[in-house]
């Protein structure tokens, strides 16, 4: 049996750059400013655990995410472990993910190896079952303005 989910995320920057580091699919993105966030703001883990979340009928992040949190825990990466759990739990296997990134900042292809060695690590699959796409939009969102990132993701399930 096969199971699809489809998740998304997007935050703005912190203003002024803010404090804290951009991190995308667990990689630090250097001299990039934050998102506005409680955690580290992770879209592209966010929006991964909402896909595998709802592939076995789940919740959305902050359902999981927010407790964990509010104990302090605030690296994305965290929190991926409790959707990986809940698909083996419902008894299947990632195939694959994908993951589509709208941003006019920062330019995501010089990270993107990196981004799929970190996410297939954290995921407990291969590099090549990790899909990473990036547009800008050509500026017709605040995304594609360069005001925040959004995501969208994608994973196939098998049992």
């Amino acid at each position: 049996m096969v199971r699809v989910g489809f998740g998304h995320d997007s935050h703005a920057f912190e203003p002024d750059g803010g404090t804290k580091p951009l991190v995308l699919g667990g990689v630090v993105f250097p001299g990039q400013p934050g998102l506005l966030a409680n955690s580290d703001g992770d879209v592209v883990l966010h929006a991964l655990f909402n896909a595998l979340s709802q592939a076995v009928g789940g919740r959305s992040l902050g359902v999981y995410a927010d407790p964990i949190c509010a104990g302090g825990v605030t690296d994305s990466s965290a929190y991926l472990p409790v959707a990986l759990d809940m698909v083996r739990r419902a008894g299947y296997t990632i195939a694959n993910v994908g993951v589509s990134i709208e941003a006019r900042r920062p330019r995501i292809e010089p990270m993107a190896a990196q981004m799929k060695v970190c996410i297939a690590h954290l995921l407990d699959i291969q590099e090549d079952q990790v899909g990473i796409t990036a547009t800008s939009g050509e500026g017709l969102t605040a995304f594609g303005r360069g005001e925040g990132i959004q995501v969208f993701a994608i994973v196939s399930l098998v049992s």
